[in-house]
């Protein structure tokens, strides 16, 4: 791979293996976005039964009429009931709001399980009230395929954006980290290409298991990642290349140092994300695999493809700053001098570095969960502006009121136990199967998705649950919401402690020891609390989203971990080498200084990445950026600059236990 035919071989296998995979999965189609809650939830079941009620195959829309903040008149609303006529409804009647600023009527529009086509449908039917709508009526379309059609039409193009940005991004940090004109472009195009292969073949394993995921969250990661373990590699070259006057000798010499730290943090990351496999959220479930399959390939890339790229240009690549034997290699630089600070007055250092993740977690304590369907968006939606307005005039819940099935039976006892909950203003049978099933519109105070329309949701269910024989099940879009905030709380309980004895695992089969690799993994947890803290905190008071979405803390935590431990093992890779002929202190002082700054590096090019997933429409793609770039720079500036030697200073020989170095001084 690094001799003098290995290099060409090597490129020529990875051409020959990007066209097969073009050629062979190219045609694969990733599944549509799915709910946020699994199919085994009350709502899920009841969204099934549906499918038996006549006109299973539409759903409704609902159009909301008002006239600049003046009263409407009944010709304003007969022209909104003639419209609702001429759109397919059948014996529609407009409602009116108390203050008669506003008034509502339903449509039906057919849905369907492909976006595309309900986006399209959506876009018809908007189209449609424009071009026969009384011109000073201000009509809005929304409701639940409004709104699901609105979050798929808002990533037309914010794939493509996104792209743009990571590749932007990572080009001006290479760029500045290389100080070369020339460099940069060699680590980019390997990652670039890692990560349209990634897609190709992430989409096809999608496609044959039927799970949905995020296609940004992949393409960032293996960017990152690539751009991490690249970082590490090429800074071991430089290093080497002072050492060695054949550029293929001191390429191999770093290749070896550096590839068993590279695989361990790739198999700390693939393995946590496995643990999503076990979560209940099918999308949370499509996250982990595509995400694990990406990394992946960014490992094959890294370790194989980039080492015959730079064995083929040789150390003039580096120019203008060309790395040569003789050359003095400063080690004693800005890191050098942190780290021998830090491990000078270990425990003093120790206990600040906890007290400050201790304040930033503490943020933690109150933080909401939980994001409301108007708050979902980060730009303007017609969907989520229509649901603020029905909130101002109507009872809010009225624009996603929710659906109770029953046995055909109980019907009017369960419509009456259902009337007599609080927070309800109407309760009404609206037809049946044939096959022994009611379905029950029910009409709630709070606007959809709060935590007050969460409350009704359980309230109605318990209440469903309690009539004889009635068999009730509640559904709806809150009720699907409160199902999802079930799964993600029930997801965080089975995941996190899996995430964190693969971490342990791996650290101890890389230190071979075990009061290290806890100690570590303890300020990992504890970095990761502080970064979900500061987050939360800041994208509350800043930016302003009342809550984080369910899914967020989950899959943060994760990334957080799983890449937190990626820095931890860049050090104590490095750190076990240098303990072993300077002992633990001298040792750890070391590993800082000769790492300090590729890991900085690379933190600042993960952060930066994650970062921009801001430029994605949905919050919780923000949200998930913002604590996941936040953590990583707190990990890399705080934790492995200063924590982390300090712990292991303070703990000295004793940290390698029962293992021990080579040898001590």
């Amino acid at each position: 791979m690094t001799g003098r035919r290995g290099p060409g071989i090597v490129l020529l296998l990875a051409l020959v293996l990007i066209g097969l995979a073009s050629t062979v999965l190219g045609s694969a189609q990733a599944p549509a976005r799915g709910d946020s809650y699994s199919a085994t939830a009350e709502s899920a079941v009841v969204a099934d039964q549906l499918k038996s009620f006549p006109g299973s195959d539409h759903a409704p829309v609902l159009l909301v009429a008002t006239k600049g903040g003046a009263d409407l008149t009944s010709t304003d609303t007969s022209a909104l009931t003639r419209l609702a006529d001429q759109l397919g409804a059948t014996d529609a009647r407009a409602q009116v709001s108390e203050d008669g600023r506003a008034a509502t009527v339903t449509v039906p529009v057919r849905t369907s399980e492909d976006s595309d086509t309900q986006v399209q449908t959506i876009e018809d039917l908007r189209a449609d009230v424009a071009e026969q709508a009384p011109a000073d009526l201000t009509i809005q379309v929304t409701g639940g395929p409004a709104f699901g059609a609105d979050i798929a039409s808002s990533f037309d193009g914010a794939n493509f954006t996104l792209l743009a940005v990571t590749i932007g991004v990572v080009a001006l940090l290479l760029l500045l980290t290389y100080r070369s004109p020339v460099l940069w472009l060699v680590p980019l195009s390997v990652v670039g290409i890692a990560d349209q292969v990634a897609g190709t073949v992430t989409t096809a394993v999608g496609d044959w298991s039927g799970l949905p995921f995020d296609a940004g969250i992949v393409s960032v990661l293996v960017f990152g990642a690539g751009a991490n373990y690249a970082l590490l590699l090429i800074s071991r070259y430089r290093e080497e290349l002072h050492e060695h006057e054949d550029h293929r000798a001191a390429l191999a010499t770093a290749w070896r140092a550096t590839v068993p730290a590279i695989l361990a943090s790739n198999a700390t990351v693939v393995l946590a994300l496995g643990t999503l496999l076990l979560a209940s959220v099918p999308g949370t479930r499509g996250l982990g695999l595509a995400s694990a399959v990406g990394l992946v390939i960014a490992l094959l890339a890294v370790t194989f493809v980039l080492p015959a790229a730079l064995a083929l240009v040789g150390r003039k690549v580096f120019w203008p700053f060309v790395p040569r034997p003789g050359d003095t290699l400063d080690h004693e630089g800005v890191w050098a001098k942190v780290a021998r600070t830090v491990v000078a007055r270990p425990a003093a250092h120790l206990v600040g570095g906890l007290v400050l993740l201790a304040v930033l977690a503490s943020a933690l304590l109150g933080a909401r969960v939980g994001l409301s369907q108007a708050d979902s968006f980060r730009t303007a939606s017609e969907s989520a502006d229509g649901l603020v307005t029905v909130a101002e005039h109507f009872p809010a819940g009225s624009a996603a009121p929710f659906t109770v099935t029953a046995r055909e039976g109980s019907a009017a006892a369960t419509t009456s136990a259902l009337a007599t909950v609080d927070g309800v203003t109407a309760a009404i049978p609206t037809g049946s199967n044939g096959a022994g099933l009611t379905r029950i519109t029910v009409i709630g105070e709070p606007s959809p998705g709060t935590p007050a329309s969460l409350e009704l949701a359980q309230d109605l269910r318990t209440a469903a649950h309690g009539i004889p024989g009635a068999d009730a099940r509640v559904g709806g879009g809150s009720a699907q919401l409160l199902d999802a905030r079930t799964a993600a709380e029930s997801d965080l309980r089975t995941v996190v402690p899996l995430v964190l004895l693969v971490s342990l695992a791996v650290l101890v089969l890389l230190l071979r020891a075990l009061v290290g690799p806890v100690v570590l993994l303890a300020l990992n947890a504890a970095s990761a609390l502080a970064a979900l803290g500061l987050g939360a905190w800041l994208d509350e008071h800043l930016l302003g989203h009342p809550a984080l979405d369910v899914q967020v803390p989950l899959v943060a935590f994760l990334f957080l971990v799983a890449l937190g431990i990626d820095y931890t093992i860049f050090l104590m890779h490095r750190a076990t080498a240098e303990a072993a002929e300077h002992g633990t202190r001298e040792g750890v002082a070391r590993a800082v200084a000769r790492t300090g700054g590729v890991i900085t590096s690379a933190g600042i090019v993960l952060a930066a990445v994650f970062a921009a997933l801001g430029v994605l429409p949905l919050v919780v793609l923000g949200q998930l950026g913002l604590i996941v770039g936040l953590g990583v720079l707190l990990d890399t500036l705080v934790v492995r600059t200063v924590v982390v030697p300090a712990a292991t200073a303070l703990i000295g020989d004793r940290f390698w236990w029962p293992g021990r170095v080579a040898s001590r001084r």
